[in-house]
């Protein structure tokens, strides 16, 4: 059966922040399947900061090559196998890259259960790049534990909002989040549970954080990098952990990454500083996605998403996600899972 396969395809490198004229939009066809492929019709992509840096010729995750899809995270239904294991209906999980159709090995994916939860959550709440980051960071780097005082910086986008709400599962005595604007600071403490909230875009972090917690905190769980990392340096005390997920101040010239300033607080307070990659823990992976299942069905967890309507809306979805102008899991919605 032959199938056009509406595509977002890499037009050139973009020169720090990406722009339209860095993508082209383009229809090709399906590809016949071989043994060992399935074609899946992609339902919803995940929007996520790792994908500004396959967009560089060295990248650390999978590049994108000039002309091909932009690597992304999806989740779908199978329409065409030829892979033992997976049949036609079946909802999977994987890289389906910025198309509507993926012809890939069905190795590569995963079928996904959907009686509980919706196939987005998958992408969310129980993501791989979202809610098992921020559950493995929170739990096996962080090791928040009970009366902890915990901050986590970008809180208000997809890792930040599973991280502050998954610390105050854990037991944190007061969570504070670092977002930009008002709306967002507001979004935090109405919406996630977070107890404070510093605007980076108004207040002065450094100031705001010795306020909120004027015995320093235990725990910083950050996004951001820059000089939000480095406010935030100069509030530990002796024996805070500082785990560091991303840095997406940085992304836009990786060629030129800025360290913390203020990382000898490190060694005056006998503090630690820790980066990690969720794939390093892959023996959390059934825990994390057991316990953030029950959370999220329960209610104790909510994810809110922000969702681009599609295919041709992936390079605004990205301008989006780098100016930070989203709540929650930012998506683009492809066709219906």
């Amino acid at each position: 059966m032959s199938r056009n396969n509406p595509q977002i395809v890499l037009r050139r490198r973009p020169s720090g922040r990406p722009v339209a004229d860095d993508f082209e939009f383009v229809v090709n066809q399906v590809p016949e399947l071989e043994d060992g492929q399935v074609c899946v019709e992609v339902g919803h992509l995940g929007i996520d900061a790792f994908i500004r840096t396959t967009l560089e010729e060295e990248s650390f995750h999978q590049g994108a090559q000039i002309g091909g899809v932009i690597p992304a995270l999806g989740v779908g239904r199978v329409v065409e196998s030829r892979f033992d294991g997976l049949e036609p209906g079946d909802h999977v999980f994987g890289p389906l890259c910025s198309q509507t159709y993926a012809v890939m090995p069905g190795a590569m994916l995963r079928k996904i259960d959907v009686s509980r939860v919706s196939p987005t959550a998958w992408l969310g709440a129980l993501g791989l790049t979202t809610g098992l980051t921020a559950y493995v960071g929170m739990t096996r780097v962080a090791k928040v534990k009970t009366d902890d005082v915990v901050v986590v910086s970008a809180a208000a986008g997809a890792v930040g909002s599973m991280a502050g709400q998954i610390a105050r599962l854990l037991g944190a005595s007061k969570v504070i989040g670092i977002a930009g604007g008002p709306t967002k600071c507001e979004f935090l403490v109405k919406e996630l549970g977070y107890h404070a909230a510093i605007d980076y875009r108004n207040d002065d972090v450094e100031s705001r954080l010795r306020e909120l917690a004027p015995q320093g905190i235990d725990v910083f769980f950050d996004n951001v990098g820059g000089d939000v990392l480095d406010a935030v340096l100069l509030n530990i005390k002796e024996g805070t952990r500082v785990v560091i997920c991303g840095a997406i101040s940085q992304y836009d010239d990786m060629s030129n990454v800025r360290g913390p300033r203020n990382y000898l607080k490190l060694a005056e307070r006998h503090a630690v500083m820790a980066g990690f990659a969720v794939f390093h823990f892959t023996d959390a992976y059934d825990e994390g996605e057991a316990r953030l299942a029950d959370w999220f069905v329960d209610g104790s967890l909510v994810m809110p998403e922000h969702v681009e309507v599609g295919v041709e809306r992936f390079p605004a979805a990205l301008d989006i996600l780098m100016s930070g102008g989203h709540t929650g899991k930012l998506l683009v919605k492809v066709s219906s899972d």
